[in-house]
């Protein structure tokens, strides 16, 4: 038997793909299944979009190879869009990059920074790709918890001097996923502070920049003076257009991040079919009243999960960005207990919250991804199941 590299041995199973079986495995056998587990749209990508890929994919040019950093009309309409959303002046040319969808450019920033041995600094709980491409290039992800009477922030006073004096790259996440936190300018300005002070690349993931309620429009972290200096940020169409499967996203920011983060690429990737990226022109600079459809889908079903849940004995806040629920497990629970209970008894999929990290013990996650009638009904099969 041929022996596989070591860093797949250190790679857990992905959190996601173990769902995915379970829900694959259940519905074989005929039974009903709603999964509250993955945050994968259910609405449609808006029509003008589609209009556009579909005359876009007839253009005999757009079947050639494309640029493995991405159309520089795209990468202008990504400036564009900063420019009209958070009031940021962006150079197409040196300061962003396309990406395969956010996940690839998570994945492969590490691979520009971290030689065997460094560390990363890692949000627990967070989204698993941090900890894994940290890992893919040799790297050791150093945990930095999350903790609820913190807001979910991370704390950055409590990183030993020795670890942050060695750490390469620092990964954030607001939105949050999973705990929905939001940051407020104060961190971000911390952050800011602590990357100069130490010398550390921070990678801001910003997938759920759209996805906020109340009016609470969330900050970029190009928005901090100073942010562009030490660090980049992550986006994608996925969230707020509805292009889960699309597969096309950026990284804007500090120039030679970029460059080496385009170097990568050019050498394992070739770069997002053109005709999406001309689709994606036009989601980008074109009318967004769908943001705002979207945004109100989902506070209209924040609101009723949240309301459901308190009365069954939570005490939830109410969220303000991503379209995730974080809920503490009843007491006498593990997170992978309590899931399983309510997997076996309701035929309904939530996410263990320690699928995150060492932090999200304790805790599971819900996603909005899911029609209003069915999150109903999986709610009331929850309120049926003792525990």
């Amino acid at each position: 038997m041929i022996k596989q590299a070591e860093r797949i041995s250190k790679l857990p199973p992905y959190l996601f793909a173990r769902i995915e079986q379970k829900i694959a495995e259940a519905r074989e056998k005929g039974v009903d299944i709603i999964s509250l587990g993955i945050g994968d749209p259910d609405q449609p990508t808006p029509s003008y979009i589609v209009e556009e890929l579909n005359t876009a994919s007839r253009e005999t040019a757009n079947h050639q190879y494309p640029s493995s950093v991405g159309m520089l009309e795209y990468r202008k309409a990504v400036c564009q869009w900063y420019e009209r959303q958070h009031g940021v002046t962006l150079d197409p040319k040196k300061e962003v990059v396309s990406l395969i969808g956010s996940k690839e450019g998570i994945g492969h920033i590490s691979f520009c920074y971290v030689n065997p041995g460094d560390i990363n600094l890692v949000p627990d709980p967070g989204y698993p790709v941090y900890g894994i491409g940290t890992i893919l290039a040799g790297g050791t992800p150093y945990v930095m918890p999350l903790k609820e009477e913190n807001g979910f922030l991370v704390d950055l006073d409590i990183i030993p001097e020795d670890v942050a004096q060695r750490a390469k790259l620092m990964f954030i996440n607001y939105p949050n996923n999973p705990t929905g936190a939001v940051a407020n300018r104060e961190f971000f300005e911390k952050v800011v502070a602590f990357a100069k002070k130490y010398d550390i690349v921070v990678c801001h993931d910003a997938a759920y920049s759209e996805v906020f309620f109340d009016g609470q429009r969330p900050l970029s972290f190009m928005e901090i003076p100073g942010a562009k200096d030490v660090g980049i940020e992550f986006n994608s169409l996925s969230k707020p257009f509805n292009m889960t499967g699309w597969r096309i996203g950026w990284a804007v920011g500090r120039q030679e991040v970029i460059e080496a983060l385009g170097r990568i690429k050019s050498n394992l990737d070739s770069g997002v079919f053109q005709a999406v990226q001309v689709a994606a022109i036009k989601a980008l600079t074109g009318p967004l009243d769908c943001l705002e459809d979207m945004r109100k889908l989902y506070e209209h079903r924040r609101d009723m999960v949240i309301d459901k849940l308190n009365s069954m004995g939570w005490q939830l806040e109410k969220t303000i960005g991503s379209f995730y629920i974080w809920v503490p497990v009843p007491k006498g629970y593990s997170s992978a207990q309590f899931c399983e209970l309510i997997f076996e008894k309701a035929n309904v999929i939530i996410t263990p919250g320690n699928g995150y990290g060492e932090y999200g013990e304790g805790y599971f996650r819900i996603s909005l991804t899911v029609a209003e009638n069915r999150l109903k009904e999986a709610l009331e099969r929850m309120k049926k199941v003792q525990w």
